[in-house]
């Protein structure tokens, strides 16, 4: 019989990794002291056991996110800046003759990592232009090079003349960005342990209690008592969906992330009007369907939805105008969802709707890249919007950028211009779950006097359920929707729906256009 191994494969890892991070170099005396190892750079070789406790507490989804630290072009010299492993980083960039022999040439980052805080971490950049994306990890302390062949065109030649390369850095390191990919990847699983991931990033990241809800968990609903106008919130918490929905309600700070409006014809008939409702091509369409269809599919979602019904206070519900809502649900039926509106009812400010370590930077970056990798997805997420802003048509991303700096306008600052509800984009009017709701209150009257004014592409989905226009009055409400812990109707789910400042703000003129949304509070100012 062989003899037994005395040591592990994650021992032997973990001896590598230390081998890595000292280089098989003497550390010269004159260098700053540092520590042999930190426990957290080798937390991923532990046993899980010792580990995960540990890693739950220092790493998050938010650390995949790269946080901007600077451009750097052949004008601007040298930058500098602090980064997770190394305390003293420098950069410069320099122009060459490139490979291809043209008049383009190519260029040679170089970057100098010094003052490691220990002798196993490592930090991770990207390094972007609206062109190309590139990466690359350090572990020792020298100049090192990363090397651009040549330049994919002359616009991005001009680009980087006047902007830079720009220069991202992962906030946990190597190391930390891949101890993230545990904490991102369970949200999109659809099961149990996907299921609470989600519902640990939420209480994490907004405060979410998710206190369980007594049984029966399913509402033995009298469709006599919804009416035309009657709000549904959903919320989706396993699953791709409900991956999707933490996220967005991380960068919008809403506790749904779906909605849908319920209609009913002049027969008594119950519909339920949804923008995002899939087809039988697998597209996402506004459509109108049949209560009984709606609420069966809910009730087999495999995504564990929550769904409450709000109801509309009565005095709304006398105004609404049903006939109106009706031929404005018939008109948009059919129509794609709202993708070249989507961002623009989040991103209201310069930097005030951006989770750290998100800021316009990144978020102006990853565009530009989309447009390089998705360029007709792109387009129609975002360039036909951003030419709505500039009134210009057809033009793409990268001329988008030279035609808003030609007029002294930032990407950023174009971001911010409100989402007008009267655009026309190229498949016709664009809205999202939400806009299709309150496009139907909007030509229903709901909005009244302020209805010219408000433009309700520019809401997300927290702003509707913070519209002070629902039922306020619990003892009004059917006896088969309350359990008396909220002020709505919660319809579906094993676990309480918040609502926080739920039907608090009445309307007015230019509503939610300039609103911040910054976790984990979502602080808004008056009449934003």
């Amino acid at each position: 019989m062989l003899g037994r191994r005395c040591g592990s494969p994650r021992a032997f890892l973990a001896l590598g990794l230390f081998l890595l991070g000292l280089g098989l170099d003497w550390v010269p005396v004159a260098q700053p002291l540092k520590v042999p190892l930190r426990v957290k750079d080798l937390l991923p070789v532990l046993p899980r056991q010792v580990s995960w406790p540990v890693l739950n507490n220092l790493h998050s989804a938010v650390d995949l996110l790269p946080s901007f630290v600077g451009s750097v072009a052949p004008e601007n010299g040298t930058i500098g800046w602090k980064g997770t492993c190394f305390l003293d980083n420098e950069a410069r960039l320099e122009f060459t003759s490139g490979d291809r022999g043209d008049d383009l040439g190519g260029g040679v980052l170089h970057l100098k990592t010094d003052a490691a805080h220990s002798w196993t971490c490592m930090d991770l950049y990207v390094f972007a232009t609206p062109y190309r994306i590139m990466w690359d990890y350090y572990f020792s302390t020298r100049e090192h090079t990363l090397e651009i062949k040549s330049w994919e065109e002359p616009a991005e030649l001009e680009y980087v003349k006047q902007h830079g390369v720009a220069i991202f850095l992962m906030q946990s390191g190597m190391l930390g960005t891949l101890l993230s990919l545990i904490d991102v990847l369970p949200l999109f699983s659809n099961t149990l342990w996907g299921q609470n991931a989600n519902i640990a990033f939420l209480k994490k990241h907004m405060g979410a209690s998710f206190e369980k809800r007594p049984q029966p968990w399913q509402a033995n609903i009298s469709v006599a008592d919804v009416h035309s106008g009657d709000f549904l919130a959903i919320s989706k918490i396993r699953g791709r969906w409900g991956g999707f929905e933490s996220l967005e309600k991380w960068v919008t700070g809403a506790f749904a992330g779906h909605t849908a409006i319920c209609l009913k014809d002049e027969d008594g008939n119950l519909w339920v009007g949804e923008s995002g409702h899939e087809n039988e091509k697998g597209e996402e369409i506004i459509a109108i369907v049949s209560w009984d269809e709606w609420w069966a599919e809910a009730l087999k979602d495999s995504s564990n939805p929550q769904i409450a019904l709000l109801p509309l206070h009565p005095d709304v519900r006398a105004k609404f105008n049903s006939t109106a809502a009706w031929e404005y649900a018939r008109s948009m039926s059919g129509q794609p969802y709202g993708y070249h509106n989507m961002i623009f009812s989040w991103i209201d400010t310069i930097g005030d709707n951006y989770p750290p370590p998100l800021d316009s930077n990144l978020v102006i970056s990853i565009l530009s890249m989309w447009t390089r990798l998705q360029p007709s997805y792109a387009a129609n997420m975002l360039d036909e919007a951003l030419n709505k802003r500039l009134g210009t048509k057809e033009l793409s991303l990268h001329h988008i950028l030279a035609e808003a700096e030609r007029r002294g306008i930032t990407l950023d600052h174009l971001l911010t211009i409100p989402e007008q509800d009267d655009w026309v984009y190229s498949d016709g009017k664009s809205t999202t779950c939400v806009a299709f709701i309150l496009g139907i209150y909007k030509a229903a009257g709901i909005f009244e006097p302020f209805s010219s004014s408000i433009q309700v592409t520019e809401f997300t989905i927290r702003d509707a359920y913070t519209l002070r226009i629902y039922e306020d009055n619990q003892t009004r409400l059917p006896r088969w929707c309350n359990d008396g812990k909220v002020p709505f109707c919660q319809i579906l789910g094993e676990y309480r729906m918040e609502l926080p400042e739920y039907n608090t703000i009445r309307p007015y003129a230019y509503m939610n256009e300039h609103c911040p949304s910054l976790p984990p509070t979502y602080e808004r100012p008056a009449n934003c």
